[in-house]
């Protein structure tokens, strides 16, 4: 049974990253894949001889001479775990697309155009590289892709030349995700899953981070793409909202609050993110009584403002599609670590991948191969980092801020940016620009992998002085 399971998992990964050649949305493959593997584990519960106790991180004892009975209710608590602890990264990401949709709706995000002040190619490539390394390590490399790929559509005209910059940013983007506990989903799931705490995340993966965005934007600056100055044309922009700029800066600071008020009070981050939505929204609220005027706006969107809040025409942007897609995925991946597959793999991994100069350590537990997480990155190129991710969670078992689960957070969220399809930021790019997968693999996977191997380099030098 445990086979068949393996094999369901296999077929429903393939759908997911051949989604773009199947014209199948990724989420429906993820939820078929959850629910037949919780279907089989539940139908063939008395052929597994163990189980796996994901809350104490350890095999059940006894697990194959228990009756039936005890052996569902087994599988029903550890089912209802895991459900609890997939539901905390689902509502955290919730509240945080909803603060970012409500600071969209009074066109906050506007106010980053005028920033730019230059024409010049290679001065515009650095102000987004920089842009989204920052952005992304706030509102999530995700959004902040969306964000600078619209404003810079406005910017740049020409797409021949725009895509180039569009490249570089799902660079920056990803690299400024990954040392930041809301910068990106596989991040925030290990912060989240109690492997790693702020503070630490920044002291090891900042400078990794940093010149893993530096040293292909550097290196990109002195390519042709990026000589000479853009051909731009005045255009009258519709006027926006007072209150665009305060509302940036309000969500931005709502967001950046989450990982603060887990400090302070030690609650879940999702309860920190509702009381930073329920604070935005009410100034959404206020605000957006005086946001349209019929002098500035015509008569049909107002009245559509007014019967409309804030809030809710931003929850009816949420991208749901892309939680579900989480939800499918991460019980799947459930479904095996509950069998003990994940953990009979990790050790046969440790074991047959020779260790790489220094290896990954703590006293008392089995050394992990700097190899094998760097595999965890150039794989997250392939196949969506978030399996992967949810993957390491179930395979090992060092303490939390182990040096091992942010080399993981950095492999796997740098890594993705080497294919097109390899992170949620390359792929909202390449279905917003039109981007061709292989025009991306020749021109701009190189720099990613050189930012890749940087930053790993930076990691394995700068983690002996924490």
């Amino acid at each position: 049974m445990e086979s068949v399971i393996i094999i369901v998992f296999v077929m429903g990964y393939l759908a997911i990253t051949l989604e773009h050649n199947l014209k199948l949305d990724k989420l429906i493959p993820a939820l078929m894949m959850m629910a037949v593997c919780w279907a089989l584990v539940a139908l063939g519960v008395d052929n597994f001889t163990q189980w796996f106790d994901s809350a104490n991180h350890g095999l059940v004892d006894g697990f194959a001479s228990m009756v039936h009975d005890d052996k569902l209710h087994i599988v029903e608590e550890t089912l209802l775990h895991h459900l609890g602890k997939t539901a905390e990264i689902l509502v955290f990401l919730l509240g945080a697309m909803t603060i970012v949709e409500i600071i969209d709706y009074f066109d906050g995000f506007s106010t980053i155009k005028s920033y730019v002040k230059t024409k010049k190619k290679s001065k515009i490539l650095w102000i987004f590289s920089i842009l989204a390394f920052v952005l992304s390590a706030i509102i999530d490399n995700l959004t902040a892709t969306i964000v600078l790929i619209s404003i810079l559509q406005k910017i740049v005209k020409n797409r021949e030349e725009r895509i180039w910059f569009a490249g570089l940013i799902i660079i920056a983007a990803n690299a400024g995700g990954a040392w930041s506990p809301i910068g990106d989903v596989t991040t925030t799931m290990l912060w989240i899953g109690k492997k790693v705490t702020t503070l630490k995340l920044i002291e090891y993966l900042l400078l990794p981070s940093l010149l893993c965005m530096a040293v292909p934007t550097l290196i990109a600056s002195f390519l042709p793409a990026f000589k000479g100055e853009i051909d731009s044309e005045e255009e009258v922009e519709k006027p926006k909202s007072q209150h665009s700029a305060r509302m940036l800066y309000l969500g931005l600071g709502a967001i950046i609050f989450v990982p603060i008020f887990k400090t302070v009070t030690h609650l879940p981050p999702y309860v920190g993110m509702m009381l930073s939505l329920a604070i935005v929204a009410t100034f959404a609220e206020i605000y957006s009584r005086s946001k349209f005027s019929l002098s500035d706006f015509d008569s049909e969107e107002h009245d559509a403002a007014a019967h409309h809040s804030p809030v809710h025409a931003s929850l009816s942007k949420i991208e749901m599609p892309s939680i579900l897609f989480f939800l499918g995925i991460l019980m799947a991946v459930a479904a095996l670590e509950s069998l003990g597959i994940l953990f009979n793999f990790a050790s046969t991994l440790q074991e047959s991948v020779p260790m790489m100069g220094t290896e990954l350590h703590v006293p008392g537990v089995t050394g992990v191969s700097d190899l094998v997480v760097m595999l965890l990155g150039v794989g997250s190129a392939v196949i969506d980092n978030v399996p992967l991710v949810a993957a390491s969670l179930g395979m090992f078992s060092e303490p939390i801020d182990n040096e091992l689960w942010h080399f993981i957070a950095f492999s796997a969220g740098t890594g993705g940016s080497m294919l097109i399809i390899g992170s949620a930021a390359g792929v909202v790019a390449m279905g917003m620009e039109k981007i061709d997968f292989f025009w991306y693999f020749k021109k701009i996977s190189w720099l990613a992998l050189i930012g890749f191997l940087v930053g790993s380099a930076a990691f394995m030098i700068t983690r002996t002085l924490f």
